[in-house]
């Protein structure tokens, strides 16, 4: 457990992680923990992620290309509860608006 994972989250309050798009696992599941930790509850508690967004198309459109990694463009999508903003450079950033 990480120092952030007690850290009771106001609203507005933001909370980011670094998703490594070639040596972490599924985009989906990370976003799924980092909000899962904002809301103090376990991943398996939240909405399926597939009710806020295409996960499929949220994974292709992030992952690397055969020309290189992607420099550029973010998603923004409300999941439970929480504004969740994905970056091109794998940062991810969730805030509760609850």
């Amino acid at each position: 457990m990480t120092e952030t994972d007690t850290h009771q989250f106001a609203q507005n309050e933001q909370y980011t992680v670094q998703h490594d798009r070639l040596e972490d696992g599924s985009l989906s599941v990370t976003i799924a923990t980092a909000v899962a930790t904002v809301l103090g509850r376990e991943v398996t508690d939240l909405e399926p992620l597939h009710y806020s967004i295409d996960t499929d198309a949220l994974e292709r459109l992030f992952e690397p290309r055969a020309d290189g990694l992607r420099d550029g463009g973010t998603v923004t999508f409300e999941f439970s509860g929480c504004l969740v903003t994905v970056d091109a450079t794998g940062e991810i950033s969730v805030t509760t608006t609850e």
